[in-house]
């Protein structure tokens, strides 16, 4: 499995989280592979865990680089790919900063819309430039 589908696999997982705070990882896969939806790959894995080990700290990243916008105003599917996004640029040392953002922006176009995949962009954009200062 690419890297690519992976988080696919991930952001799937990290959506469903928004609408289940309560399920734990391990629920979540439990819930995928009783499903038989997929089996988890162990990118995805590790990814997931991540960003439900840091939502908090991702979260204010996320909000610090929002213009005339909210957490709570953002479409779910465009805040799922955000967490999924920042989790991997600020833990992820071996995956380049531009790599997460791209596969945020294309999964973006497949999951939600044009303007979905450009905000998207824009705030990535602003987060990775932030790290960098």
């Amino acid at each position: 499995m690419t890297r690519s589908e992976a988080r696919e696999q991930a952001f799937v997982l990290v959506f469903e989280k928004i609408f289940n705070p309560e399920l734990s990882v391990e629920d979540m896969k439990a819930i995928a592979q009783d499903s038989e939806l997929f089996s988890l790959d162990p990118y995805a894995e590790k990814l997931i865990g991540a960003v439900c080990d840091n939502t908090e700290t991702t979260d204010e990243i996320i909000a610090s680089h929002l213009r005339k916008w909210t957490l709570q105003r953002i479409p779910k599917v465009s805040l799922a790919l955000l967490r999924l996004a920042v989790t991997e640029i600020l833990y992820f040392d071996d995956v380049p900063d531009s790599v997460c953002a791209n596969e945020a922006v294309e999964l973006a176009k497949k999951y939600a819309g044009e303007e979905d995949a450009s905000f998207i962009n824009g705030v990535l954009g602003s987060v990775i430039r932030g790290k960098t200062n």
